[in-house]
């Protein structure tokens, strides 16, 4: 496909996502399916103009005097891409499947100063949105908000438990894997180039062998940071598709016990077929479908682990199209969720014991506020610190201390994110049962 077509293509995807209602990652699949002329490096294109359409809309639509899809997919290769109108123009009178040539105020629209309009533009944050931002970040928001709209690296866990990560490290450099200093079990491969397909990490015969996972470094950084090693007994309340499973088993060594349960067994399906790649020994998958499935588990757990149902706002960066499906209510519903969760999951913890609370969300409204909210409800708790916990652990080089007590809140939480961390979003706090 010639770039004109593949301006078509994008312009096709995103107006497919409005009238249909589809996420950007269906709309794409749609679109590929009943595409196959389309090679590798077209659906790379496709795929990264629409996604970068996504992460910058507000401040395009802006500039352009219009939030259509053509005009956003314009608005991308000349803004943000950097290609000049007289270039556009070109991509587009070579080939008959391609828009439209840009008319005036196009191309007006593609040197327009935005550089005054609201931060929320600036941003690329939905209106209702930025007042938690400016709460969460006060004088940093704009920043913390933009970094967001930056394309992700693909980061591996490097599973120690199958084999030596400096070997796994050798491994994964062909496809472009490069250390993360302040985790030596990690890798990271850079963002693609608009026209160049992300690394297919599962073609590599070292992931079939359960050598690496995909996690974001952030996710990984998390795990440690609980301090969670050898011989514990640890509840994973919310255990999904097992990511964090994976990496708890792998800082535990294999020693102690797991205990991994979803209340929505469909999200627990991954798990087994993951576990036993990964070379996992030391977990118990738990069933919702059973009676009392945690029964045997109250008061005994030296550590639960909650990773909370959240808006996803710290995942923007890879899923830029969420950010614009994201509405008022729903928060409300995240809110009322993470306090079922905490509630549910409490009883489990032994006097003494630990609880971590896990979100992928920048918001104080689903972080902060939920452990305040706990505290006040049950006082047989008392907050922690998320660097006593790490420290105690012993499971972060010097590197990674450094990093945690860089995005340490002041209330003595976690807090990461792409402009503090180069990493997804996430938050961690911890609270204790007391003796």
């Amino acid at each position: 496909m010639q770039a004109g077509a593949q301006a078509a293509a994008a312009i096709a995807v995103l107006t497919d996502m409005i009238d249909a209602k589809r996420p950007a990652k269906v709309a794409l699949k749609a679109w590929g399916r009943n595409s196959r002329y389309a090679g590798a490096r077209d659906r790379a294109y496709v795929s990264g103009l629409v996604l970068d359409a996504l992460r910058h809309k507000s401040e395009i639509s802006a500039a352009m005097g219009a939030d259509t899809p053509r005009a956003i997919v314009i608005g991308t290769l000349g803004r943000i891409w950097g290609l000049t109108a007289e270039q556009i123009n070109q991509q587009f009178e070579v080939n008959e499947h391609a828009p439209e040539p840009l008319n005036e105020a196009e191309c007006a629209g593609l040197l327009a100063d935005t550089s005054s309009a609201p931060d929320h533009i600036r941003a690329n944050v939905p209106q209702w949105l930025w007042s938690h931002f400016e709460r969460a970040f006060a004088k940093d928001a704009l920043a913390e908000a933009q970094a967001l709209n930056t394309r992700a690296p693909v980061d591996l866990r490097l599973n120690a438990l199958k084999r030596p990560a400096e070997d796994s490290l050798k491994a994964v450099a062909k496809i472009g894997g490069e250390p993360v200093e302040f985790l030596p079990t990690a890798a990271r491969i850079a963002p693609p180039e608009a026209n160049t397909r992300t690394a297919h990490v599962q073609s590599l015969p070292g992931f079939a062998k359960g050598w690496l996972e995909v996690q974001d470094i952030g996710s990984q950084f998390v795990a440690l940071s609980t301090g969670i090693g050898p011989g514990a007994q640890v509840l994973d309340y919310c255990a999904g598709g097992g990511g964090k499973t994976l990496a708890l088993a792998q800082q535990m060594q294999n020693r102690g016990q797991v205990f991994a349960y979803d209340r929505d067994g469909r999200r627990l399906v991954p798990i087994h077929a993951r576990l036993k790649r990964a070379g996992v020994r030391n977990v118990q998958v738990r069933d919702p479908r059973d009676d009392a499935p945690l029964a045997d588990l109250t008061g005994k757990m030296d550590a639960v682990l909650i990773d909370a149902p959240c808006t996803g706002t710290g995942t923007w960066r890879r899923h830029p199209d969420a950010k614009w499906r994201l509405r008022e209510g729903q928060l409300e519903v995240r809110m009322r969720e993470q306090d079922q969760v905490l509630a549910q999951a409490a009883p489990f913890v032994r006097p003494g014991g630990k609880m971590f609370y896990v979100t992928c969300s920048l918001l104080a409204e689903e972080n902060e506020d939920r452990i305040d909210q706990f505290l006040t409800d049950n006082s047989d708790f008392e907050r922690g610190a998320i660097e006593d916990a790490a420290t105690s652990g012993g499971l972060l080089n010097a590197a990674g201390l450094d990093l945690l007590q860089k995005c340490v809140t002041q209330a003595g939480d976690l807090r990461l994110s792409p402009h503090s961390a180069a990493t997804d979003g996430f938050y961690m706090a911890v609270v204790q049962r007391k003796v």
